[in-house]
């Protein structure tokens, strides 16, 4: 149903705040609060009128949006990674993906974003209890910590809209 379309919610200073549903979205336009910025190619029918379901849009007032860490989720790490082992390079779905520690928790390590990577069980079982160099593997890349602007293209699956607006 297209009401329940991602729609990119920019500030009035065109930076990234947040992703809604299109009905959210259609409120906010109504009500005045938002602008349409990009328009999708579906349209929400009702017996008078056909709105077109909006891609991207803007608030009218800056609203000052607190930076926070985002916070460490399974969900997260296979998405930055790409649901991709990231010793092997094999694309998985979720079920058949594990989180690994670069640096072991009995080690120190943290269940941070720059320690966590998403592995497939067949490497997480060969690097065992050893670091990704003793265990002579190696990362596809290093992990790091996902940025707002990466959580939305990720996020937006298909959605060339919102390139412009998006810095990852």
């Amino acid at each position: 149903m297209s009401l329940n379309r991602l729609v990119l919610c920019i500030n009035a200073s065109y930076e990234p705040v947040n992703i809604i549903t299109a009905r959210r979205a259609i409120i906010m336009v109504c009500k005045g609060v938002a602008l349409v910025e990009e328009v999708s190619q579906y349209l929400v029918r009702t017996s008078r009128i056909s709105i077109p379901v909006p891609n991207v849009i803007r608030l009218v007032r800056y609203r000052r949006v607190p930076r926070q860490n985002r916070s460490v989720s399974r969900k997260g790490i296979l998405l930055r990674d790409g649901f991709t082992c990231q010793y092997c390079r094999s694309k998985l779905p979720a079920g058949d993906l594990t989180l690994d520690h670069v640096v072991l928790r009995s080690r120190g390590g943290m269940s941070t974003w720059e320690n966590l990577v998403a592995c497939c069980f067949g490497c997480n079982n060969r690097k065992s209890n050893r670091t990704p160099l003793e265990a002579g593997m190696t990362l596809i890349k290093q992990p790091r910590q996902i940025s707002i602007h990466a959580k939305h293209k990720l996020l937006r699956g298909d959605e060339r809209a919102w390139d412009r607006y998006l810095f990852a």
